[in-house]
């Protein structure tokens, strides 16, 4: 009846990320810090265990000579995001 959710995911912090970058495709570190309110060194952290699974890509580059760090959601991520919340929506229709 109800499926696992996926750990990953199920988390705020890595939730706020996945769901902002699903609305934007892409974004640069300090938007999604900024937007998440997460401190720097979380957020990092996150978004490798992110990376990891292979939900988002991250690229850095340089940006009139100060680095840049942009964030984007991938084909896997979208569909684990699409999946999660099908998933927890099964939670939501529980009759009693």
């Amino acid at each position: 009846m109800f499926k696992d959710l996926d750990p990953i995911l199920h988390t705020p912090l890595r939730l706020a990320i996945v769901s902002l970058l699903i609305s934007v495709k892409e974004a640069e570190f300090t938007f999604i810090k900024e937007k998440t309110n997460a401190t720097a060194g979380n957020l990092s952290v996150q978004l490798n265990k992110l990376k990891d699974a292979g939900y988002i890509e991250i690229s850095k580059q340089f940006k009139n000579n100060y680095p840049q760090t942009i964030c984007s959601i991938t084909h896997v991520g979208i569909k684990a995001f699409e999946e999660y919340v099908a998933n927890l929506q099964t939670y939501l229709r529980v009759k009693k």
